[in-house]
């Protein structure tokens, strides 16, 4: 029985039905080049209610059919939709792009054009992180979010570059905050806590510990309600801004991908309060990935030059190492090869120079190794070779820097999932090459790690591998055993925790 609903358009009759009721062109169209049935787009609906909490979805067949026929269904399906065509596709697919009607949403928690001050920040903060522990377990509060790109995203995010007005340096702090509320120790254990929860991620991935971490972020988001010294405030609107973009990341790693760039964009406003260019670099290159995922590389270009310009002055060689590989991987899905091979060099040349002028780097840049360098590049030259028509001299350059990432990371028991996504990658190179056994022997591997990851998007990556596998090589008997074993092998998907 379905039970999500749906509103007709144009009035009910008497029985129920839609008086003049016009079949959803639009939504048509898009479900017709999907190649999915009404059974599987109704699975899949379902599936990813469950995922995001809304256990009281349950859409069938006739449910998809009365949608195509022209009936409007209530949220959380109309997100839920364009979530599902967005991946299909691989670009944003908006609820109106689907001749849907979206729910009406309040500025706070709707939107990426929020106001560049301190205490509307934390306000937000605040209220984004409660209503994602309150209201997510119900599919409310993902399901409410609309997923921003092109200059609705990028020209709000250029106002990261305006500089804050600063205070009057003769002007005395309110006597309220000459003592501080919080010790240094207590400061210190926030800061430790935030490096767990990263360590956590990483091994794990994002759908073991994302509520614990929202939940942190909105403790320090009530710490920063209340009166403290300038110092202290800008530690904590750093924590808060480290706790968001990781939220974020978890989130994008469950496929929320609205919940994680709404993170992405406070967090980016938490480290402008903080005054940490750097670290407002690394939320944009976050944001960045988030856009190529989505089939948008020309926004993800935009959020690196915006990552990169801001933070040019300030920021580590590892932190521009890693910018350079994430302008490369841009440019890769752009077409662009001389563009690409410019930026991989010049992330090599950078990563060189690691570790030369002994300053202390923050935790959240330790993860670009050595290891991740390779494995952005060589995820570059893969890219290149699927946008040039499966190109075998972009695969052979792709091969030897892959295979360094996949040695140094079978050696890391931390970056686990790393591993996993390397080892996919690995395995499209073999497919690229028309090697079909090497690939499966690699998706095999990864399919082991993904026991221990809870990561929807290594899930995702390797059913879009051994499916691209068994449509390309299914008279391969290694292939076909490895269909058959997949339900078994892969993990469920991962409800987002």
């Amino acid at each position: 029985m379905s039970v999500d609903g749906g509103v007709p358009v144009g009035g009910n009759g008497a029985d129920g039905t839609t008086a003049g009721k016009r079949p959803n062109e639009q939504l048509s169209s898009w479900f017709v080049r999907s190649g999915w049935s009404k059974g599987e787009l109704a699975r899949q609906v379902n599936r990813r209610a469950r995922q995001m909490g809304a256990h009281h979805i349950s859409t069938d067949t006739s449910r998809v059919r009365r949608w195509l026929d022209g009936e409007q269904p209530r949220e959380p399906i109309p997100r839920i939709l364009s979530e599902l065509f967005s991946e299909r596709f691989g670009s944003v697919v908006a609820v109106e792009d689907l001749g849907l009607r979206a729910a009406h949403q309040s500025p706070s928690v709707s939107g990426v054009d929020l106001p560049w001050a301190g205490p509307q920040t934390v306000s937000l903060l605040s209220e984004f992180s409660r209503s994602d522990l309150m209201l997510a377990r119900r599919g409310f509060l993902g399901s409410s979010l609309a997923l921003a790109a092109g200059p609705s995203l990028i020209e709000p995010m250029q106002r990261w570059l305006v500089p804050t007005p600063t205070a009057d340096p003769g002007q005395a702090e309110p006597a309220s905050v000459g003592r501080p509320r919080l010790s240094q120790p207590e400061l210190d254990l926030l800061e430790s806590t935030t490096v767990m929860f990263r360590q956590w991620d990483a091994q794990c991935g994002g759908g073991l510990r994302r509520k614990a971490v929202v939940g942190q972020l909105h403790e320090v988001t009530d710490l920063l309600q209340e009166p403290q010294p300038d110092a202290t405030a800008r530690r904590l609107f750093r924590c808060a801004a480290e706790l968001a973009e990781l939220a974020g990341w978890m989130s994008y790693d469950v496929g929320l991908q609205p919940t994680a760039q709404k993170y992405f964009v406070l967090a980016l406003h938490a480290a402008k309060e903080a005054g940490d260019k750097p670290l407002g670099s690394y939320i944009l290159s976050s944001m960045s990935r988030q856009m190529i995922h989505l089939g948008r590389p020309d926004d993800a270009l935009e959020l690196i030059h915006l990552a990169q310009y801001g933070s040019r002055d300030c920021a580590t060689a590892r932190t521009q190492a890693m910018l350079y590989a994430m302008e490369a991987r841009a440019y890769a899905n752009m077409g662009q090869p001389s563009k690409c091979k410019r930026a991989v060099r010049m992330a090599e040349d950078t990563f060189a120079d690691v570790g030369l002028d002994g300053e202390p780097e923050p935790d959240w840049i330790r993860f670009f190794s050595e290891a991740e360098l390779n494995g952005e590049n060589s995820h570059s030259y893969r890219d290149l070779a699927y946008v040039a028509g499966r190109s075998p001299t972009y695969a052979s350059l792709a091969e030897p820097v892959m295979q360094k990432a996949v040695d140094l990371f079978a050696g890391d028991s931390v970056h686990q999932r790393s591993y996993a996504l390397n080892l996919v990658g690995m395995a499209t190179v073999h497919l690229l090459k028309r090697e079909p056994e090497q690939a499966v022997t690699l998706v095999e591997q990864a399919l082991n790690v993904a026991k221990s990851v809870r990561s929807e998007r290594v899930n995702t990556r390797l059913r879009k591998t051994v499916d691209t596998t068994a449509r390309d090589f299914g008279d391969v008997a290694e292939v076909r055993d490895l269909t058959d074993r997949l339900t078994k092998l892969l993990p469920e998907t991962a409800e987002a925790v």
